[in-house]
Order: structure tokens, then C-alpha cells, then sequence
């Protein structure tokens, strides 16, 4: 029996204005969130949460009627998790039909269905699990055929990036299984939302594609692995004897052989803890026991292990964690692999007290910016001992984050290949209730500690900035100090009439920018808008710091920019879109501080769109073939993949719409690819020419514009911007397949089809 009928006022929350024609009532498993929220958010009480979608009674038909539909649909879920809806028809046939609704919490999401006959009603099952969420929109269409077809194509397009023409491809599909080429599409279209399009579960994962990677690195083990000696550093105070037995349990059972097990015991209190030591050691030969009598916390008693190394390489293991039984033998691989290894680390996950996994992290490849923003490292990680012996091992007094301590002083001086990461979940990290594992406030203490670290750090190695806290427990804000004398920073804005986008972007620029030393540079590529070229000389009258160039030639991207910068004066230069407008009036100083530094190349900012969902934090490479953008679609407030999206850190590349680099290593790389890539991809191009030259790109998020994304020049809709696009496409994809098929600043266990760092 049907609970509840909405009424007009909670619609309101669930539908466009536009799109009154519907009423949804929860059916199944659904309870309305109490108090506050108006009927728009609800509860689901179990794994099979369902909605009826009637179309209003003012609709003369009173029913679907036969064709295709738009749904969309903006869902914003508690955990902010990816789901996979379902929609389903012909419930009153009892032959049900559906179609899978892939979405991400705060996305919107669009999804064509077809209707063969009339249906009085639909069924929308919004996800298959325990969980609150809130309908911001929910809207049904009817849509004609050619739109439907034009929209299914589009789609097409985007995704599949390994057919060489789809057109090509879609007719021998419709040739092949004797139907309508409409069937064929609309058949191609429904596979990108079931194949591949649903995040896997970390379950379905640990089930199924784990042990299948596992196996491929067990085949290609060769013998004199077997020869790397690994050391294991185990403090330990008063640890549970249950988890304590796991611990030590989980290092004997290790299927790599040549190592041993160095326990100091920091003055134990409890007797149960030295009883399960003592039995160990007179055990196993290869497990060494010191009791210390006097308690120095964690920092000290992990110095006293690390006294009785006498192997190689050393592994740090907390008292109440466990290691798969793979994990020195996936070590002992990757340092016969890599004869420069230094430090080498893995990625992770948390076990709770029953036992079950959850919550992987899995990481980037050596990413030093990361590491000043938080301990993203953290566990497992393997080093070399003469290392640590040479920076005399842990540093007494940042107790609480003596591991990124640790970590920043044993890098401080090395490179990128000296630094390995192995993208294999190698380490369990023990949740137990007020640790910091299952909550990082627990211990606020480890922020402080990790401050002081980077303090250190930095006064270490001469460099000169600061360090504040970030805006989650453990993360970090570094403050990298700007010259005396400010440097000219040239902005180049290429245009082409738009007054009223070109306006709002100068005007931001001029009243809310703290950084005072800059020049603008607008282009002009053949403006004919007599307002818009009345701005012109607007500007040039009352700004002595800006000029325009005119570029009288068709459109190329490319080429408009590297004109410009070589008219620059500025030691940085800044490529900014027309359609940007500055948020955070300390923007350019944070970017510029960056971009000074010898060691970075590009860096991007945080744009969003005016909604205040992320356009850009980031480019990930391989993403839908070539690159797409991280976090894309979260909600500012929203912390990302491992607070992520609020931590400056090293990428690949980030977008040309904001984006700002040292002059001198412009001209070095040739600036942008004028030839090749006139629209597209040319500032992905362009930064993976900066990393190869040796260069760190980087992305901060304390630089935040909304970039109004597509008004300036629309969308790639039609056949010849399509063709020029799979051909700039093809070219990146020829040029950068290594790069693209691996991007370092990711992790290939995520996703190349998705911007939400779900699983592959």
C-alpha cells in the first residue's frame, strides 16, 4: 500500500519547477528524515528502498505515453557514495523492464529511456542499501527521437574512445543483429551504464579483483627475491593480547621467509602483553624481544627496535595491525626491480575489531607536495637501514606523528625514482573505538605533532615558509614566502566579444586581488561587439597594467597564448579563461608562491562551477581515454578522497583556464601545440611536457575561482567539432600512452571511466 503522497510544498525539493508533472511516493523501505527537511529527505530501512513515480492528475493522459524520456535526477547521500538506481517499467504488465541509474551523491545525472507501450506508472529503487539521502532533483521529460539520438551519440562519443568511428561502428552493429540503427544505439548507450559505469563494492573488490592481481605478481616472482633480508620494527605497550597474537601472527605467516621480527616492548604494565612476547621469542629464532624498563612513548621505544636490526631493509609495523601474507614477498619484488629504491610504500586499508576490511586508501606514486599536506604515505613502508641510520631514526617529541616525520626527513633529499610505490592493499591498519584510525580528532594531539614535523622539515632544508593547519584533523596548510619585491605576473585572456563573461572576469581580477605586481593581457581574436570592444578601451584608459593584443586569424588556442606570453613581460605568466571570476582574493599570491618555486611547473587552481560544485581540482589522466577532471561535480564542502580536495598536492596537470607557470619554462617546453592541438587537450599536452622535463605540476585549493564553463564558446555538438576533437584526441593518446595508461598523481585500482576516485 502506498505510505504517503507528497504534497506540493515538498515537490518543490524533489522537481524543477518545470517538471510539476509528477508525483513521487515512497512505496517500500522508505521513511521520511523528521523535522527540517520538508519531506525531501528520507531514510532507507532496508536494501530494496522504492519510489512510484506518477505523472500529475492535471496531465490529460494520466499516463507515460509511448517514447523516450530524459530522466534527471541530483541525489545527495549522507556517506557521499556512488550508487546504481534502477528504473523500472511496465509494473502493471508484470513484466517488468529497467534500466540501471549509475550516480554519485550531489551529480547530476542524466539517462534516456525508451517506453515501448503506456505505463500508468514507474518505479525508481534509488539504491540497494541502509542509508540517508536527500532528492534535490528528480525530473521525467519527453524528449523527441532526433534529441534522443543526438544525446545518446554525444555519450557515445565521449566514451567510446577505443572505436575509431562510431558511426562506422554503430552501423555494422545494426547491420550485423538486423534491427534499426536506433536499437543499435540506444543498445550501445545502455552498456555504458551497465558495463563498467557502477562502482564496484570494496567487498566485491577484496573478492574478486584482488586475488586476481595477487596472482598475476606471484607468476612473476623470480628466485633471487628470495635473498632480500627485511628487518620488521614492532613498539609495543600494553597492546591487547588478542590483537597482539594477529599482529605477530600475521608476520610469521608471511610466504616470504628472510626476515626477522625486532619487538620493543615500552615498559608494559600489563602482564598479559609481556606473557605473549616472552612465548613468541622462545618460539621463533627470528623474533627478538627488549623489554625496556622505563616508559619513552612511542618515538623512543621504536629507536630501541630498530637498535637490533641487522638486515637490510626495514619494514615499520604498529602493535595491533596486521600484513597479508604477500606483503614482504610484493616488497622483496619491487626492490630487486629497482636498484635505486629507497623508500618504498604500499597502499592500505582498515580492518575493524571483527575483522572486516574497509575503507582502502589507495595512493598516488611519490607525490612530495602531498606529504607536506598530510601523511598520505602512512602504511606500510619499507626503508632502506643504512637511511635510517644515516638520520638517526626517530625524532624524539613529535610523538603522535613520528612516522611523517619520519618520512619527510628520510625523502628530504631524494628523487623520484628512489621512492617506490606498489599499488597493492599491503598493510590492514586496526580500527579500535578513540583510535586514530577510526577517528583522526581521537588524538588531537598528532596534529600539533605533525606541524612541529614540518616546522622541522622546513627549516631543515633552508626553505623558507610556514605551516598552519589545514581544514581537517592531520592535514596542513604550507605557506611558501613570496620575494621582497613582488614579481610581474602577466595574465592572458584570449576573447572574442562575450562583453558581459569578459566584464565580470576583469572586474573580479581588479577589486578582489591582493597581489598587486600584474599585468592583463587580453587578445582580442577578432571581437566585433561594440560593447565589448568599448570595454577595450574601457580598461586601456583607466589601467595602466593593461593592454590588448589583436589576433586577427581563426580561432587556435594554442597559438593565441604562445603569442601572448611572448609579448609578456612577467617572469610568471597566468593563461586565464574569459569565463573565470575570482573567489578568494588571495588567489594570485598563493599561486604565484608556488610557481616561484624551482622545482614546480604548472600550477592549477580550484574552479568551480556557480552552483559551487567542483569543475576543477586536478587533472587525472586516462580518464574517458585522455584526461578528466578530479572530484568533478563535488560540492565544495565536501572533503573528497582522503580530504583530498582540500590539500595542495602534485598532478599530472591541471586546466589551462587557470593556470600559471614561470615564463622561462614556457619558452623551455615550447609552449602550447599549435599545430596539433588547436582546441583540446593542449594544456594537458603542455603540462606533461613541463613533468618530463623534470618539473612537479601542482593543484592548490587555496586558490578558489568559479570558471562558467562552455558559455564562451559552447559545446562540442557538431560533426566537424566532434571529428577535430577524436582527432586531437587520438593524437594525445599516441603521443602520451604510457603517461595516460598510468597516471603517477592517481592510482590504478581507481576508476578511468569516472571523476570520483571509485574503484576500477
Amino acid at each position: 500500500m502506498l505510505s504517503k503522497i507528497l504534497k506540493p510544498v515538498a515537490l518543490k525539493r524533489l522537481a524543477y519547477r518545470l517538471a510539476k508533472k509528477l508525483i513521487i511516493v515512497p512505496h517500500h523501505e522508505l521513511e521520511p528524515v523528521p523535522e527540517g527537511n520538508r519531506g525531501s529527505s528520507w531514510l532507507s530501512s532496508g536494501e530494496d528502498p522504492q519510489f512510484i513515480i506518477h505523472p500529475a492528475r492535471r496531465v490529460p493522459t494520466r499516463s507515460f505515453s509511448k517514447g523516450w524520456y530524459l530522466l534527471r535526477i541530483k541525489i545527495n547521500e549522507a556517506n557521499h557514495q556512488s550508487h546504481v538506481g534502477k528504473l523500472y517499467s511496465n509494473l502493471q504488465q508484470g513484466e517488468l523492464v529497467s534500466i540501471d541509474v549509475p550516480w554519485h551523491s550531489t551529480k547530476f545525472v542524466n539517462r534516456l529511456f525508451y517506453l515501448e507501450s503506456a505505463n500508468a506508472m514507474l518505479r525508481f529503487d534509488p539504491c540497494e542499501a541502509e542509508t540517508e539521502f536527500t532528492i534535490n532533483t528528480f525530473m521525467i521529460s519527453k524528449v523527441p527521437s532526433f534529441i534522443a539520438m543526438r544525446h545518446m551519440k554525444q555519450r557515445l562519443y565521449k566514451l567510446l574512445s577505443h572505436v575509431d568511428n562510431i558511426e562506422e561502428y554503430l552501423a555494422a552493429n545494426c547491420k550485423l543483429n538486423g534491427g534499426r540503427l536506433v536499437d543499435s544505439v540506444y543498445k550501445e548507450y545502455n552498456n555504458t551504464f551497465t558495463h563498467g559505469a557502477m562502482e564496484k563494492s570494496y567487498p566485491f573488490w577484496v573478492e574478486f579483483d584482488e586475488p586476481r592481481a595477487i596472482e598475476r605478481m606471484k607468476q612473476a616472482f623470480t628466485a633471487n627475491q628470495s635473498q632480500v633480508k627485511f628487518s620488521i620494527i614492532l613498539p609495543t605497550y600494553n597492546t591487547d593480547p588478542v590483537y597482539l597474537k594477529a599482529c605477530i601472527d600475521s608476520v610469521v605467516q608471511q610466504t616470504h621467509k628472510n626476515w626477522e621480527l625486532c619487538i620493543a616492548d615500552d615498559a608494559s604494565t600489563d602482564s598479559q602483553t609481556i606473557e605473549v612476547l616472552k612465548a613468541y621469542e622462545q618460539q621463533y629464532s627470528n623474533i627478538n624481544v627488549k623489554l625496556l624498563n622505563e616508559n619513552g612513548h612511542i618515538s623512543k621505544a621504536s629507536n630501541e627496535a630498530l637498535n637490533l636490526v641487522a638486515n637490510d631493509y626495514v619494514l615499520l609495523l604498529d602493535h595491533d595491525d596486521t600484513l597479508p601474507a604477500h606483503t614482504l614477498s610484493f616488497f622483496a619484488k619491487a626492490i630487486t626491480e629497482n636498484a635505486s629504491a629507497q623508500v618504498l610504500y604500499a597502499d592500505e586499508d582498515k580492518i575493524d575489531e571483527q575483522g572486516n576490511r574497509h575503507q582502502p586508501h589507495f595512493k598516488p606514486d611519490w607525490n612530495p607536495d602531498l606529504l607536506l599536506s598530510q601523511n598520505y604515505i602512512c602504511h606500510p613502508a619499507v626503508y632502506k637501514a643504512s637511511l635510517l641510520k644515516k638520520i638517526g631514526g626517530f625524532r624524539v617529541g613529535v610523538e603522535g606523528s613520528q612516522d611523517h616525520d619520519l618520512l619527510l626527513r628520510a625523502t628530504a633529499n631524494l628523487n623520484r625514482e628512489e621512492v617506490v610505490h606498489l599499488p597493492f592493499i599491503l598493510y590492514h591498519w586496526r580500527v579500535i573505538e578513540n583510535s586514530t584510525a577510526s577517528n583522526a580528532s581521537a588524538k588531537s594531539y598528532t596534529t600539533d605533532a605533525g606541524i612541529e614535523s614540518i616546522k622541522h622539515f622546513l627549516s631543515q632544508s633552508k626553505q623558507s615558509a610556514s605551516v598552519e593547519k589545514g581544514k581537517y584533523p592531520n592535514t596542513y596548510k604550507v605557506n611558501w614566502s613570496l620575494p621582497t619585491e613582488q614579481p610581474l605576473v602577466s595574465l592572458v585572456i584570449p576573447t572574442r566579444d562575450g562583453y558581459d563573461i569578459l566584464k565580470q572576469c576583469l572586474e573580479s581580477i581588479y577589486d578582489k586581488t591582493t597581489y598587486d605586481n600584474f599585468e592583463i593581457i587580453v587578445v582580442d581574436n577578432q571581437t566585433t561587439c561594440e560593447k565589448t570592444l568599448g570595454l577595450f578601451n574601457e580598461y586601456s584608459e583607466a589601467k595602466i597594467n593593461f593592454s590588448v593584443l589583436k589576433w586577427d586569424k581563426p580561432f587556435n588556442y594554442s597559438a593565441i597564448n604562445n603569442f601572448a606570453v611572448s609579448q609578456a613581460s612577467g617572469e610568471v605568466v597566468g593563461l586565464i579563461n574569459n569565463d573565470i571570476e575570482v573567489i578568494s582574493e588571495h588567489w594570485l599570491t598563493e599561486m604565484v608562491s608556488h610557481a616561484l618555486r624551482p622545482e614546480i611547473g604548472c600550477v592549477g587552481a580550484k574552479l568551480y562551477y556557480p552552483n559551487d560544485t567542483i569543475q576543477h581540482a586536478g587533472v587525472v589522466l586516462g580518464i574517458g581515454g585522455v584526461a578528466g577532471h578530479s572530484h568533478k561535480y563535488f560540492h565544495k564542502s565536501e572533503p573528497g578522497y582522503f580530504t583530498r580536495l582540500h590539500l595542495v598536492q602534485n598532478m599530472s596537470a591541471v586546466t589551462a583556464a587557470c593556470l600559471l607557470v614561470r615564463k622561462s619554462v614556457f619558452e623551455e617546453v615550447g609552449g602550447l601545440n599549435e599545430e596539433d592541438l588547436t582546441i583540446a587537450f593542449n594544456d594537458v599536452d603542455f603540462c606533461l611536457k613541463v613533468h618530463t622535463a623534470g618539473y612537479r605540476n601542482l593543484f592548490t585549493p587555496w586558490a578558489e575561482l568559479y570558471h562558467h564553463e562552455s558559455i564562451s564558446r559552447g559545446e562540442e555538438d557538431t560533426p566537424e567539432k566532434i571529428a577535430r576533437f577524436n582527432k586531437e584526441s587520438e593524437y594525445m593518446k599516441e603521443k602520451w600512452k604510457k603517461l595516460l595508461s598510468n597516471d603517477t598523481a592517481y592510482n590504478p585500482n581507481l576508476s578511468n571511466t569516472h571523476e570520483n576516485f571509485s574503484l576500477r
